[in-house]
């Protein structure tokens, strides 16, 4: 092994290590990649090994941090932020929460059904996993406990469905997937749409089976009224407005009437109207939203910046040829690299962020995938076609492993918002099938390129 490829994984290694220490990501970034700068410096000193690597170099950080925060397609992340957490406090989840269980009420498994539907429209509306899994945890929750629901299928409908918001547009991750891999974002949101709605109907399929194979788990609401015309009103009068936020935002991008920079900014105003409709609007509540709004951003910038050193000095260690030369020389064909590669996203995913697989994995393996000769149907239409798919594939891939025991993220969401009865092996046995679920959709889509490409291509062609 050269010098350079021992680097590289030591590189990895002190990373992974150092994020167990506690300190904050961005910084671990920034000081692994000035460490590795002075080690890449030694090796030229010592060994003649040409990485170029010294302290003026990093100055090049400041020129791409600069390009970073000029970036156009990037203003649409604080925005599509400030939307989801200001419908967070709009009341619009609640509402349509106790006019949907009448709806539902003569189902088996009907209130279990109204949080799936519920979860798809927040995934919709937000596009952020923390707000739709807390929001819905807290609304449905002692609910679904108090009538009697199995705990495990309580918590389990819960964690996945609020999920979805990763993957179901407008996705903060995929905006920020789009950028790194210079893909359309309007070709993400698009490909993106058909896995999620899978997904969801995966979902209520199997509530609809628990309901018929185990009545007692998924028992009928002890609320439920007559379905009349007055309950169809009801559940219309609340699934309208995030509808016609919904088909404001993706609407005006699938149309090309509005980039996904100007829907955003459709989106947050929507909210804040929306909010102002149910009365929900106050000087607190606009404070605590922007408050909010810019601590999660900061957060994701200062990965952002912190990430772009890293890469750097990763990319002159020759990191980029060292992992090209791990996949292609792997004994299996383009369908087996790619296999693997999920798997390694999917187990990165449980220590790891979206936002550092984002950054650091996916430009590192994008130009593997591209190479595979992979014959994809981009219908003329769709650029690098096998990267559209291949990135969904990711994003799924991420959502299963924020469900997976025992430390997916959306597990520890759940069990800060859970009643104190709630064990946390209650939360793993719920999660469980619903992983499951999550497979046979990733399975779908790697089967069935087409789920992710057709929509694009229709809608550009």
């Amino acid at each position: 092994m050269v010098i350079t490829d021992f680097l590289v994984i030591l590189m990895f290694m002190t990373f992974i290590g150092l994020l167990f220490t506690g300190f904050p990501i961005a910084f671990v970034l920034g000081g692994v990649a000035v460490i590795f700068t002075l080690l890449g410096n030694l090796a030229d000193t010592y060994f003649d090994t040409m990485t170029g690597l010294d302290y003026n170099m990093l100055g090049m950080i400041v020129n791409r941090a600069y390009k970073l925060m000029n970036n156009w397609v990037l203003v649409a992340v604080p925005m599509f932020v400030f939307m989801g957490l200001m419908l967070d406090k709009s009341g619009i989840a609640e509402n349509m929460m106790k006019s949907m269980q009448d709806l539902f009420g003569k189902v088996r498994g009907g209130l279990a059904i109204t949080v799936a539907v519920i979860g798809i429209v927040l995934a919709a509306s937000t596009g952020i996993i923390g707000a739709s899994v807390v929001l819905l945890g807290i609304l449905s929750l002692p609910v679904m406990l108090e009538q009697g629901y199995d705990k495990s299928l309580a918590l389990g409908t819960v964690a996945a469905s609020g999920t979805l918001g990763i993957l179901i547009p407008p996705s903060v991750m995929l905006v920020i997937m789009a950028d790194q891999l210079n893909l359309s974002v309007g070709d993400l949101f698009m490909g993106a749409v058909f896995p999620g709605v899978i997904l969801g109907l995966l979902y209520i399929g199997y509530i609809l089976i628990v309901g018929l194979v185990k009545p007692h788990a998924a028992p009928l609401s002890k609320t439920r009224r007559d379905l009349t015309w007055r309950v169809f009103l009801d559940v219309l009068k609340t699934i309208l407005p995030p509808a016609g936020l919904i088909v404001l935002v993706l609407g005006s991008i699938f149309a090309g009437m509005a980039t996904p920079t100007e829907a955003s900014g459709v989106g947050a105003l929507g909210a804040s109207l929306l909010a102002l409709y149910n009365r929900r609007i106050s000087y607190q509540v606009i404070k605590e939203v922007t408050i909010a709004t810019f601590r999660t951003c900061g957060y994701i910038f200062g990965i952002f910046v912190g990430a772009q050193a890293f890469a750097l000095v990763l990319r002159m260690l020759g990191g980029d040829e060292f992992v090209e030369s791990i996949l292609t020389n792997l004994p299996f064909g383009p369908e087996g690299v790619i296999a693997v590669i999920l798997i390694a996203v999917f187990l990165m995913g449980f220590f790891l962020d979206w936002i550092e697989i984002s950054l650091i994995i996916l430009p590192l393996i994008a130009p593997v995938v591209s190479n595979l000769g992979l014959d994809l149907n981009g219908y003329g239409v769709i650029e690098r076609p096998e990267l559209v798919w291949f990135t969904v594939l990711v994003a799924v891939s991420l959502q299963t492993s924020f469900l997976t025991p025992p430390v997916g993220f959306a597990i520890f969401f759940i069990q800060g918002v859970a009643p104190p009865e709630v064990k946390l092996l209650d939360i793993y046995k719920g999660v469980i099938p619903f992983v499951i679920l999550q497979l046979i959709g990733l399975l779908l889509v790697l089967m069935w390129p087409q789920l992710v490409l057709w929509l694009p291509a229709v809608a550009y062609g």
